[in-house]
């Protein structure tokens, strides 16, 4: 029995020996890994050629171009989403607009329609066109007096499609250059800081002309957006309106029909 003991007592020590000389090596193994993956992780928090560390080191020009860039950026997005969703609404007026004609006379067929619905501003204009047609007004034959009202509503109704429009324009054009002026001004200061420090190594040069180079970037990705959001809405724009001097053809010459009856 004793030496039966002193032989598990034996295997037990060299069980445990042999754990501790795994564990021991599993550590070791195990270390490197986790300082490789601390020493990425701290690489990454301390990137000093990023957006981060672009905005710590720079002056009030670059802060300032920065923000320009970012507010063109909003401005651009948020007249993307608010013109589609007004030519998307302007189409179903559109086809609410159908039901105008089924109407026994004009007066009837403008209750009809939506009081913020265009066709509806051109039924009013024709209406009003008719009704003050009178003293000076009256010299004017009553073709050409309806024919102005319509065109002046069918005017204004296109002067608000248009709206919003002009700042993508306006975007699209001039960003690159203001994304282009902060990276000639950030290869300047980068280019001082060098000549000040004497030092004209890659690593010197590559973090401070990066950086600049990144102004041109955020510059065209504001300008791109912009410039093919500006054609497309042109173009949807084109359609809204046909359909607006459709029916304001067709309300002149039944306006014109109702008058003559």
């Amino acid at each position: 029995m004793l030496n039966s003991g002193i032989r598990t007592s034996k295997s037990f020590s060299l069980g445990f020996a042999f754990l501790f000389a795994s564990a021991a090596a599993l550590a070791q193994t195990a270390e490197p890994a986790a300082q490789a993956a601390s020493a990425a992780v701290a690489a990454a928090a301390m990137n000093p050629y990023g957006l981060e560390a672009l905005w710590a080191s720079s002056d009030v020009v670059t802060k300032t171009v920065l923000l320009m860039l970012v507010v063109m950026s909003i401005g651009s997005w948020y007249i993307m989403v608010v013109k589609v969703l007004e030519q998307s609404k302007m189409g179903k007026q559109a086809e609410e607009a159908q039901a105008f004609w089924t109407a026994k006379t004009v007066a009837e067929g403008t209750k009809a329609l939506a009081e913020d619905s265009p066709y509806r501003f051109m039924a009013d204009a024709a209406n009003n066109a008719v009704k003050k047609h009178e003293g000076l007004m009256g010299h004017i034959p009553v073709n050409d007096w309806v024919s102005m009202g319509l065109q002046r509503a069918v005017d204004r109704i296109q002067g608000n499609t248009q709206g919003g429009l002009a700042f993508l324009a306006t975007v699209g054009s001039t960003s690159p250059f203001v994304g282009l002026f902060g990276t000639v001004w950030g290869i300047y200061h980068a280019l001082t800081a060098i000549g000040i420090s004497g030092q004209a190594s890659i690593d010197k040069v590559a973090g401070p002309v990066g950086e600049a180079l990144i102004m041109t970037a955020i510059g065209l990705a504001v300008a791109v957006p912009a410039v093919l959001a500006y054609n497309w809405l042109v173009r949807r724009n084109k359609a809204v309106m046909d359909q607006v001097r459709a029916f304001s053809s067709d309300l002149h010459a039944v306006v014109l029909g109702t008058i003559k009856g």
